[in-house]
């Protein structure tokens, strides 16, 4: 085969250019602290490395979302933290007002700071976030859930403060498969209290002229109350004065049928047939293991003396809002006080109140438990996506990072190549007749 002085030079360049290409990416690859600098140095690895990189991105956005959970709601749970403290408030206030014998000026000085703290519940209850969406109106995040002023509530004891928002809870997608909810209702919060003691509640009749007052009652055996189907019930008083003392007694009365529960007939019972009243005793609301049989599963206690023909109502809970039980208040304190029958009527009021107030409190308690569950939840995704960060990062060290003792090995063997080359091109180069002419 013959060699021509072209073929030589041509080769002796390309080994030079190969060799300095080769150096030149391990250059770069120890510039760069990186094995694989495009996908054709290692295919499997690239296309690894770019899945771990998508899902170490998605996990960075679990991280923003996890964090914007935890201000979302700690947010709300500093909201609610300063509900609990009015109604504590709220509390003493009715607590000093339900002193029948105050004055009417000092009953009116607390029902004016009442309608400041009413006002003050509003404005909690429409309160927004950083970016202007409203912590309490569920999806409708951009109206304003309520509205109402309380001198309307006062006037209308039937009437109550406006929701516009819904009954969703905002979620944020904190982990792969957890979707958090980082909002609540505010009907849930403030219009959703079971009133009363949560199976039934207790009032007064408009008519009473006694000195009566009732209790919230009490239940004891909430299956037998569930299995009722009339649950409207009346325990009326007679006071027999042809006694000396003079003695009262009560009767239990279905008020749907008419129908006295202790004899089983139409109409009211026989004072035969009653029950003697003691006040401060338990009227327990079954037949004691007398005929006719019938068991309300509860009783109520009756302070005070009822008058003949008064009566006290048993109705089934129902849902009331924070706002009207503070109306309700309210308007209790700024009632005209002319007797001892009106003074028991006060007293009657503000006892409900303060027990529909215990309500509202225990549901606050529990959404604000619900709030501290989640916000755990939180921290532990938080720890977990930690771990998953430090997986990820080794997987990603694993297939990209360089090994710096190889590299150099290697670098260092390049470049003694490199120069053989160069040298040994200069040699042969140099082989020619004319150096023999």
């Amino acid at each position: 085969m013959r060699i021509s002085t072209g073929m030589i030079f041509d080769a002796g360049v390309a080994a030079i250019n190969k060799q300095t290409a080769s150096l030149l990416h391990l250059q770069q690859q120890v510039s760069a602290g990186r094995r694989i600098l495009t996908p054709a140095d290692d295919p499997v690895a690239a296309a690894r490395a770019l899945e771990v990189t998508q899902s170490k991105d998605i996990l960075a956005q679990y991280a923003t979302n996890q964090n914007n959970a935890k201000s979302a709601l700690g947010l709300e749970e500093a909201q609610l933290a300063s509900v609990n403290d009015i109604l504590g408030r709220l509390r003493e206030l009715m607590v000093e007002g339900g002193n029948s014998h105050l004055a009417a000026g000092d009953r009116a000085a607390i029902a004016k700071e009442l309608r400041a703290r009413f006002d003050e519940l509003v404005g909690i209850a429409n309160a927004t976030d950083g970016s202007g969406q409203y912590l309490f109106a569920g999806y409708m995040g951009d109206t304003r859930p309520f509205a109402g002023a309380v001198d309307d509530l006062v006037a209308n004891p039937a009437g109550d403060v406006s929701y516009f928002g819904d009954d969703g809870q905002r979620r944020l997608q904190v982990s792969d498969s957890r979707q958090l909810e980082i909002s609540d209702s505010g009907n849930d919060v403030f219009r959703r209290i079971r009133n009363g003691n949560g199976h039934f509640t207790t009032a007064y009749a408009a008519g009473n002229t006694g000195t009566g007052i009732i209790d919230a009652g009490a239940v004891t055996n909430p299956a037998a109350w569930n299995a009722l189907t009339d649950k409207n019930y009346a325990i009326n008083f007679t006071v027999d004065n042809s006694v000396t003392p003079a003695v009262t007694y009560y009767d239990i009365v279905d008020t749907v049928s008419g129908a006295s529960m202790l004899t089983g007939a139409a109409g009211p019972a026989p004072l035969a047939n009653q029950r003697v009243f003691t006040p401060g005793t338990a009227i327990v609301l079954s037949n004691q293991g007398a005929e006719p049989a019938f068991d309300l599963g509860g009783n109520v206690i009756i302070n005070g003396d009822p008058a003949t023909g008064d009566s006290f109502t048993l109705a089934p809970s129902s849902s009331q809002s924070l706002f009207r039980t503070v109306a309700n208040a309210i308007g209790a304190l700024e009632s005209n006080i002319a007797g001892d029958a009106d003074r028991a009527k006060l007293s009657n009021d503000v006892g409900f109140a303060l027990t529909n107030l215990s309500r509202a409190e225990e549901g606050i308690v529990a959404v604000r438990a619900a709030i501290g569950s989640r916000l755990n939840e939180v921290d532990s995704l938080e720890s977990v996506r930690g771990d998953l960060e430090l997986q990820y990062q080794q997987t990603l060290s694993s297939l990209q990072d360089l090994d710096y003792a190889k590299a150099i090995s290697d670098l260092t063997r390049k470049q003694t190549d490199l120069t053989a080359a160069q040298q040994s091109f200069a040699r042969i180069a140099q082989l020619s007749l004319f150096n023999y002419l």
